[in-house]
């Protein structure tokens, strides 16, 4: 393989007889590295928002969630956390209630999930860190108080400093339904919103309100019921495992990224969806490489001849295209992952790409996320040298 690799370089470097050889070769490694430079900063591009998914799923999540295999709830939630809470290494355990419910605030309504905690849960959560307008207060006893998200706060009109109470209903899990009486059909209840917060997500930021837990278990006829159980712990894969054990088949651990693994499993998706659309670009912009070689086999049709007198077999000399290909691919994609790894280096570090909003200083972040990983760098190599060996043997086909 010597040989045939040392007359390649020879004809990649070497002027060739027609400038047009010349030109196409150029337009063919300039566009393997376009393609290969774009595939690096896209991958690093969805590693960032990956990245920027998780800080902030950490400020409302649990880094353990409790939930049953089957039905909505667990039917002694109260017995469950204590138990978990008395393991070693958990800070807190206390049960959550989640559900579905409609909030009004004088003529402005629309639907919400209600959420139901303790005061433990919004301290060992630090709701305070995320609240915009406001304070973290729930009041169990009247007048109870509500932690409203920034979507319900702007679809009610509901404020901290507003004078009326939001106004919670819940459809009647229990009794008969008098047809007759369509407002008895629902249970309510009135809350005044203490604190609006934010987490720059829209799971939460759409259409959550924090309540008290037990004004949640009474709006749903629930006693010791609850959705799920969060738990709170610096070691959450050692703790899950103890779990587990305590629990037992009838329950699902889960941590923080499966807790929202529908919103990292769209992530994932649309990053590799992107990925193929510009591996296929890739793949298109490499087809210049064939006409390359196609017009330098013409043209060493005389260097061939020499080489096939010389003793070289037509292995060897379709050899030698073949390498030349993968020089080509090579020398392109060596020269895109550099690059493409120098720009998402800088915006990683320095950010020069700004997001584009009038109100940066309510934004999480100012500059778009890139995070640079080796792994993607590997896998947009490996396609650039996959491409560059189909190309030549291509071309060489007769």
């Amino acid at each position: 393989m010597i040989f045939p690799l040392r007359v390649a370089c020879r004809y990649l470097i070497s002027k060739k007889q027609h400038n047009a050889v010349n030109i196409i070769s150029w337009i063919s490694l300039a566009g393997v590295a376009v393609a290969t430079m774009a595939l690096v900063v896209v991958l690093s591009v969805f590693n960032g928002f990956n990245t920027l998914a998780l800080k902030q799923l950490s400020r409302m999540d649990p880094p353990l969630s409790v939930t049953p295999v089957k039905g909505k709830v667990i039917g002694d939630a109260e017995s469950l956390a204590m138990k978990i809470a008395a393991l070693d290494g958990v800070s807190a355990s206390m049960p959550v209630v989640r559900e579905q419910a409609l909030a009004r605030a004088g003529t402005n309504q629309m639907p919400v999930t209600i959420m139901g905690v303790t005061d433990k849960f919004i301290s060992a959560a630090r709701i305070d860190s995320i609240i915009i307008d406001g304070e973290p207060l729930l009041k169990e006893e009247a007048p109870m108080t509500a932690l409203s998200s920034i979507g319900v706060a702007l679809g009610t009109g509901i404020r901290p400093s507003s004078i009326y109470p939001l106004e919670v209903y819940v459809p009647r899990r229990t009794g008969r339904i008098n047809t007759a009486n369509p407002s008895g059909s629902f249970r309510e209840e009135y809350f005044h919103v203490a604190g609006v917060f934010q987490v720059e997500q829209d799971t939460y930021d759409t259409d959550l309100l924090i309540i008290p837990l037990d004004a949640a278990r009474q709006l749903l006829d629930y006693t010791t019921e609850g959705s799920e159980i969060a738990v709170f712990t610096d070691q959450p894969e050692h703790i899950r495992k103890k779990i587990e054990a305590i629990a037992g088949k009838d329950y699902v651990v889960k941590n923080r990224v499966e807790q929202q693994d529908q919103a990292f499993k769209m992530i994932r998706t649309e990053k590799w969806i992107t990925f193929l659309m510009l591996a296929f670009i890739l793949i298109i912009a490499s087809f210049n490489i064939i006409s390359t070689l196609a017009m330098l086999i013409i043209e060493k049709q005389g260097n061939s001849r020499i080489l096939s007198a010389m003793g070289a077999t037509p292995r060897r000399i379709n050899q030698i295209y073949i390498i030349q290909g993968w020089l080509i691919s090579v020398t392109g994609g060596v020269i895109g992952i550099i690059a493409g790894a120098v720009l998402s280096l800088v915006q990683e570090h320095y950010g020069i790409i700004r997001l584009g909003s009038e109100h940066v200083s309510n934004l999480t972040i100012s500059a778009y996320p890139v995070e640079l990983h080796f792994s993607d760098i590997l896998i947009v190599a490996g396609i650039t040298l996959m491409i560059g060996v189909f190309n030549g043997v291509i071309a060489t086909r007769r």
